[in-house]
């Protein structure tokens, strides 16, 4: 395994993250367990959970990860072995705190409820999983300014509920989660002028059908020292190959859950066919190739997989062993700039 340094933080957390939002839908907490044990034997210091999960977000299945990781950590009592991450939900689910936002009194109930799920006393890093904001996140392109915004500008508030957490030993340190160029330059700017903890790193999708991060946040990334965690590097499995010819393989997320259709359209199917007939051409797998463009890239800290299986854990984790050259990333930019951004 290979490590890095979390953003301007002391932490060392593996190159590969270990992400769990099928646990409590898709897995059971035995397989919840397994997958955790067999990460942390391939050398995974970093998972990552939210109060939010099981995906796709239900009252039934609320807050399911975060228990099955807490009885993971109260059987193995191994709690100082790995770096553990969480996020507070953003505005919209009602069965999340009754209707989330980040006021201090609903941070502070969200991660309450994390500690105890999680069965620790602290979170080495604490995300805010989507924006208070109207603006474009969760697959929306552009940037459509909305008039009745409700939101007031309330980040330094945001700041100070955040450095409270951190003074009491509750976190170590804070992120965000699918926040544009201009939110994290605002955390950012306001952080420093007012000496207060800055953001370590930002969550967001990447992967070769998504690489908008590339465009305005990769170099705020490098300056500012605030790491990419990609999520959805594999697309929700479109870049394995798995559904090519518009296969929908039995309890794949695609055919379970309709309503994630980022990744279903016509120019998605097309782009990711082209990579995955790419990777065949240099005799290497699909998925492996997804991944390792995603962990060759400079300002990613980690790259964060989810599996089903322990076969498909194996076969990500390991994709951490394999080079690209340059001749296939001129290849794979190739086929980006024949069919740019078609998951944005």
């Amino acid at each position: 395994m290979l490590y890095t340094t979390l953003g301007n933080s002391d932490v060392h957390i593996s190159r590969i993250c270990l992400g769990t939002m099928t646990w409590g839908e898709q897995n059971t907490e035995a397989e919840a367990h397994q997958q955790l044990d067999y990460a942390l034997d391939q050398g995974i210091n970093f998972i990552d959970t939210a109060e939010l999960y099981a995906v796709p977000s239900r009252p039934e299945t609320y807050g399911s990860t975060e228990r099955f990781i807490g009885t993971w950590i109260a059987s193995r009592n191994n709690r100082d072995k790995f770096i553990l991450a969480s996020k507070a939900s953003g505005p919209g689910p009602k069965h999340i705190r009754g209707g989330p936002d980040f006021s201090r009194g609903q941070l502070e109930k969200a991660l309450e409820g994390s500690l105890k799920r999680l069965q620790t006393d602290y979170l080495d890093l604490y995300q805010l999983h989507w924006p208070e904001r109207k603006t474009n996140y969760f697959g929306r392109l552009g940037y459509e300014h909305a008039e009745d915004d409700p939101w007031n500008d309330n980040i330094l508030e945001v700041l100070n509920a955040l450095n409270d957490f951190i003074r009491k030993g509750k976190i170590r340190y804070f992120g965000l989660s699918n926040e544009t160029p201009w939110g994290l330059m605002r955390f950012l700017h306001l952080a420093e002028i007012n000496g207060l903890p800055k953001p370590v790193s930002i969550q967001n999708p990447y992967n070769l059908l998504n690489r908008t991060f590339e465009i305005g946040l990769s170099e705020i990334s490098i300056r500012e020292k605030c790491g990419l965690l990609a999520y959805s590097p594999l697309a929700f499995g479109l870049l394995t190959g798995k559904y090519s010819g518009r296969k929908k393989p039995k309890n794949s997320r695609i055919s379970l859950f309709k309503q994630l259709s980022r990744y279903n359209g016509r120019r998605t199917t097309l782009a990711a066919k082209k990579y995955a007939q790419l990777a065949a051409s240099y005799d290497i797998s699909p998925a492996q190739m997804a991944l390792a463009f995603v962990n060759s890239r400079n300002f990613v800290n980690s790259n964060i997989i989810g599996a089903t299986t322990l076969e498909q854990l194996d076969e990500d984790i390991h994709s951490i062993d394999m080079g690209l050259s340059e001749e296939i990333v001129k290849e794979i930019n190739k086929i980006h700039q024949e069919i740019p951004n078609p998951a944005p």
